[in-house]
């Protein structure tokens, strides 16, 4: 794993190189994939490498753990605060449909959700643009086989250097580099609303959907669960460009 965490940090500075870049930017969520991400980029680029911490009606506990990220790499970082514009944006969106009575109270949560995530992408290019950097992408093998991602939101990146890891690789991975053993045993969740959490809403596991990618025999109930999610998301993937496989 030590090998490969170095041929991830060259492949991050390869990347930025042949875009003619100076760095790299990772929104960072108090999650052990964008804690990986971000000792990654502070390993790659020390001088020029930023993490964005972006609450959006977060929970201040998401805020905690960024920033114990943050100390544990030392990377430097920024704090943006996008719940207002959110509430500008999605207010404007409700109102304007509600006003034509085709406002979906049903649909809402789910739209609420991957505005956040949206709102995330835009602000991380745009912070991006000003220094010169790409973009860095968080999701793990596991997110990208089901679909567990928002498209053009966390999905809309520049490169995702953990896209062969399952998501125990990368736990391991966030050990050998240092990430704070509190975050790696964090349940894994979004943030997308108050109690969601990424096993929950999947229906099944992360231990589960690693076995299957690893080609394991898992129970049929799990099987047809991960199946059915690679699935329905197959438009979602072929976005952004990855790493060979090590």
């Amino acid at each position: 794993m030590q090998e490969k965490i170095d041929k991830l940090v060259q492949w991050l500075r390869d990347q930025v190189s042949s875009a003619g870049l100076n760095g790299a930017v990772v929104g960072i969520s108090g999650g052990i994939d964008s804690a990986v991400v971000a000792h990654l980029i502070k390993r790659a680029f020390p001088d020029d490498s930023l993490g964005l911490i972006m609450p959006c009606k977060s929970n201040p506990k998401d805020m905690e753990d960024a920033l114990k990220v943050v100390k544990s790499c030392g990377i430097r970082h920024l704090v943006i605060d996008l719940t207002e514009a959110h509430r500008t944006l999605f207010g404007a969106v409700e109102a304007e449909l509600k006003a034509i009575g085709e406002w979906s109270e049903e649909r809402a949560r789910l739209g609420d959700a991957n505005t956040r995530a949206r709102l995330r992408m835009t602000t991380l290019y745009a912070v991006a643009n000003n220094y010169g950097y790409l973009v860095v992408g968080t999701d793990n093998a596991a997110e990208w086989h089901t679909g567990y991602f928002t498209k053009y939101g966390d999905g809309g990146v520049d490169v995702v250097p953990l896209l062969h890891f399952t998501k125990g690789e990368v736990r391991e991975m966030g050990r050998l580099l240092g990430v704070p053993e509190e975050i790696i045993k964090k349940a894994p969740s979004a943030g997308l609303w108050e109690g969601q959490t990424d096993e929950s809403e999947m229906g099944t596991t992360y231990e589960m959907i690693d076995k299957y990618l690893k080609g394991e025999e898992i129970p049929e109930r799990d099987r047809n669960i991960i199946e059915r999610l690679h699935e329905r998301s197959h438009h979602k993937r072929q976005l952004a460009i990855a790493p060979p496989k090590f």
